[in-house]
């Protein structure tokens, strides 16, 4: 596939819908974060668009335009496509993992519960990215959709729960559309419990109403906590879906001899 510049991107409007909550926001933020990247199987007139942010991406299109080889630089990522796709996925990858995904889209005003003694919840401002770049390695990703800590903290979109300079928790809009704003949220481990993640988001959604825009919250079915931290945060099921995790380009594909 050949990569895009944003001057050579085509209307999206026929591609990407923007009236689906969930990781479907994943294109309309790409063009506000300057984090992600675009590809096509040619500049005029496409027939195959794929777009990447994070480890996420969306296909679209006529599967038949691409060969199993053009898939080979979104290997371990989140693929979000039709079904017609999965022919040409299983054949560019050695693994392909099906995820049950749940989507949910905020329904009920939920009230900002009081925080611990010594913690501030408030919006994230430009000079909290130290505060974010020292959280933990396997916490990160929370930024990822941002490319940086610092491009989350100066995105306005970040809302989180501090003692003195460290962060606790953080909600922000993983995925910004039009209509929806996909959130996502982590916690400290020793601070879990403590309705952080619940004072951080209920903030957030505030925030996204406030824009004219629609909350939407996605997990995998079997993120029990995930689940039950957005139901209490008036999150309600629109939908569900698949994802799939790709694995490594398939040997064959990478002109290995198996």
């Amino acid at each position: 596939m050949i990569e895009l510049s944003a001057d050579q991107l085509p209307a999206l409007s026929r591609w990407f819908a923007a009236d689906s909550p969930g990781a479907t926001a994943l294109a309309e933020h790409a063009l506000v974060s300057g984090s992600a990247r675009w590809w096509a199987d040619r500049t005029v007139e496409p027939r195959a668009l794929a777009v990447a942010c994070a480890d996420h991406l969306l296909l679209r299109g006529e599967p038949t335009a691409l060969a199993p080889i053009a898939l080979a630089p979104f290997a371990a990522h989140y693929v979000r496509a039709p079904a017609r796709f999965l022919p040409l996925l299983g054949s560019a990858f050695d693994l392909l993992v099906p995820w049950e995904r749940m989507a949910y889209v905020h329904r009920v005003a939920v009230s900002p519960p009081r925080p611990p003694h010594g913690v501030t919840i408030r919006r994230l401002t430009p000079g909290d990215a130290p505060a974010l770049t020292a959280l933990a390695a396997d916490m990160a990703w929370v930024h990822a959709s941002w490319g940086s800590p610092a491009g989350l903290a100066a995105s306005g979109h970040g809302w989180a729960a501090f003692r003195k300079d460290r962060v606790l928790a953080v909600a922000c809009t993983y995925f910004r559309g039009t209509a929806y704003e996909d959130i996502a949220c982590v916690t400290v481990p020793e601070h879990r419990r403590r309705h952080l993640a619940l004072a951080c988001v209920t903030a957030l959604c505030q925030d996204i109403a406030a824009r004219g825009h629609t909350p939407s919250w996605s997990c995998s079915r079997d993120n029990r906590p995930s689940r039950l931290l957005a139901w209490n945060a008036g999150f309600r099921l629109a939908h569900e879906y698949v994802h799939h995790l790709t694995g490594q380009p398939a040997r064959r594909v990478a002109g290995l001899t198996v």
